[in-house]
């Protein structure tokens, strides 16, 4: 059920701490890690003071962030085009089951069908996020073939 009240707007500089404490908060309930609050609030600050990394969409309802997500891209040349990547979802506890998330894809979504050059959307999600998984095939995307492998340089 989605809530009228419900505004989703681009966020912008004055969001950053927010944001910051949105993903401390999903990396410690998804991943159980916890995440340095300097680097993770530089990191957030970052992109707002370089807008082609990405951006972040919140929701507002009542005038507090109830969710957000960033959206970072990524250059496809098998498909001449941009995949946006959907990182760093989060609904606020009492938020949650109220289409915050919904709401934001529908608004990024509307976002890119309206930007030339975007081809699709991209995420990773934990292989063990049964329930972030239902929700990102409802709206309809698709696990992919794919394995996500990384190595960190510190």
């Amino acid at each position: 059920m989605t809530d009228p009240a419900t505004q989703i707007r681009q966020a912008n500089a004055n969001d950053a701490l927010t944001l910051a404490e949105f993903n401390i908060a999903m990396a410690r309930e998804t991943e159980q890690r916890e995440l340095d609050r300097t680097t993770i609030t530089a990191g957030v600050k970052a992109i707002f003071d370089n807008p082609d990394r990405g951006f972040y969409v919140v929701a507002n309802v009542d005038e507090q962030i109830a969710g957000s997500l960033m959206i970072t891209k990524e250059w496809s040349d098998w498909r001449n085009g941009v995949f946006w990547w959907i990182q760093s979802v989060y609904v606020a506890p009492d938020f949650r089951r109220r289409g915050i998330y919904k709401m934001l894809y529908q608004h990024v979504k509307h976002l890119a069908q309206n930007t030339g050059g975007v081809c699709g959307f991209r995420l990773y999600v934990e292989k063990d996020n049964d329930r972030a998984q239902q929700t990102y095939a409802s709206l309809g995307m698709q696990a992919t073939d794919y394995l996500l492998y990384e190595e960190e340089i510190s």
